[in-house]
């Protein structure tokens, strides 16, 4: 589905991703983990089109994706969440993802067509799939750190995205919210058949549910396979595993 090849980006003097690689096949949930400053959300920034690469290629659904902007991007299929969560805080919980579902259906732009009965059977199901059905109508602003990233999950699901990319889906959370986090990613690949690409700090969580770890360090591609072949690369324990 997602091919990422050779791809750089510098700013200044600085190359924050270099030469970089990954590869993401329909229905898989892979794994970008690297130290602080490896370029992981530089890479997602990149494959969003928040940023534009230098050099490389960036193939989506067989279409080279390099450069365009990030609402193209988006509605060719690619939707993420935000390592700083990235919501409407003034809104309810319902608005945040009911504007989401208009944009998706382009009816977004209409100023005189009142929104409160717009797309809301849609709006309900997403709800529901994550599980926030009872807060509908409380205000976003108010919920717990853990509640605004799920919403944050909602809100993406809204555009039906074919890839889901969640930067650090499971940062701040307690070890109970990090829990339903993780069951909550793995529900969704499989009810929704949505393919997901992540990073993610906690080993515990990426070895627990990737299928396929890409490992960056200084912006570079050390290697991408399945956990156990991750865990034994050499390079990768030197690099960030702590092996010697």
């Amino acid at each position: 589905m997602l091919q990422v090849e050779a791809v750089d980006k510098s700013f200044g003097d600085f190359m924050a991703v270099c030469q970089a690689n990954l590869s993401v096949g329909r229905g898989e949930l892979v794994a970008v983990i690297g130290p602080n400053g490896a370029g992981k959300t530089t890479l997602f920034n990149l494959i969003t089109g928040q940023l534009w690469p230098d050099r490389g290629e960036i193939i989506f659904g067989g279409e080279d994706i390099s450069g365009l902007p990030s609402y193209q991007i988006c509605k060719r299929g690619i939707a993420r969440s935000f390592q700083i969560v990235n919501i409407f805080p003034r809104l309810t919980i319902f608005g945040n993802v009911q504007v989401a579902v208009l944009s998706q259906q382009r009816r977004s732009s209409n100023l005189f067509l009142p929104a409160q009965n717009l797309a809301v059977e849609e709006t309900k199901s997403i709800l529901e799939s994550v599980g926030l059905s009872d807060k509908a109508t409380h205000i976003a602003g108010s919920l717990s750190h853990g509640d605004q990233k799920i919403l944050e999950i909602a809100i993406a699901l809204g555009n039906e995205p074919e890839l889901l990319i969640l930067d650090e889906p499971t940062a701040g959370m307690s070890p109970e919210e990090t829990a339903a986090t993780l069951e909550l990613i793995k529900n969704l690949a499989s009810s929704k058949g949505l393919t997901i690409l992540f990073c993610e700090h906690d080993m515990d969580v990426v070895f627990s549910i990737a299928q396929s770890i890409m490992v960056m360090h200084q912006g570079r591609t050390l290697v991408q396979g399945n956990p156990e072949e991750v865990k034994g690369n050499k390079k990768v324990q030197e690099a960030y595993l702590g092996g010697e």
